[in-house]
């Protein structure tokens, strides 16, 4: 099998690579050490077994493969960590295997195997799952056959558009594929304020509200000239957020 190996820590990756080499009949096709790179390395070798620590700078191993999910053919994930505590959020998450470090070369050696031994039907069952325990830190959309990581940070807000949702960006909107619902319960109000039953705005980019001269109500954002409609609904509790309470 083709495999990928993610550790932020260099000493681990040779350590792996080692454990590799003795078990044998494996190709390492690429290392990353952190999960952007992680990212950008299976669409890059299409590997079939991903090995990845969880506690990494920046995209973490849990978030990692819960992108890695979206592709039309995404690898096995084993997580290798020195926790033990991210057991039920890695199976969450899609994993088929969870080694705790140090990594024994007897364990390792199963877990391989059974990745191997995992038809497509039960990989796809594996990955089913859709539960986000900890908020993440990109967005993930589909551009063609690759994913492109949109940091949550840089949304300026969030628009239903049909099936999918448009993430507001300064200079153009790209779609993703999940639902407001979804989105307001994995990051709180806190961070994207609903104002309309098709529209959530970042709080970190609001600038003000504005009335119309129709005399309806819309949310502006640093960033962009858009103004994004509020619906009566919303509007009072807004401008209360606003106000600070």
């Amino acid at each position: 099998m083709k495999l990928l190996i993610v550790d932020d820590e260099q000493p681990a990756r040779v350590r792996m690579q080692r454990l590799l080499g003795d078990i044998g009949n494996h190709t390492v096709v690429a290392e990353a050490d952190h999960g952007e790179a992680a990212l950008d390395a299976v669409q890059t070798h299409a590997p079939d077994v991903v090995l990845m620590d969880i506690r990494m700078p920046g995209m973490g191993g849990l978030e990692a493969a819960r992108h890695l999910a979206q592709l039309d053919q995404p690898p096995a994930v084993i997580f290798t960590t020195a926790y033990n505590e991210y057991a039920l959020e890695a199976f969450d998450a899609q994993a088929v295997g969870y080694l705790v470090k140090p990594v024994r070369l007897e364990k390792l050696a199963r877990a391989l195997e059974h990745a191997e031994r995992l038809s497509t039907a039960q990989l796809d069952a594996v990955r089913d799952a859709d539960e986000t325990p900890t908020a993440r830190t990109h967005f993930s959309a589909r551009m063609g056959d690759r994913l492109r990581m949109i940091p949550v940070e840089q949304a300026l807000y969030l628009q239903a558009d049909q099936k999918y949702v448009a993430v507001g960006l300064p200079d153009e909107e790209v779609l993703i594929d999940d639902s407001l619902k979804s989105i307001e319960a994995e990051f709180g109000s806190d961070v994207f304020f609903r104002i309309h039953r098709n529209a959530l705005v970042a709080v970190a980019h609001l600038r003000g509200v504005e009335k119309r001269r129709d005399g309806t109500i819309g949310a502006l954002v640093h960033g962009s000239d858009k103004s994004l409609d509020v619906s009566r609904r919303h509007a009072a509790e807004l401008r209360r957020f606003i106000r600070g309470g």
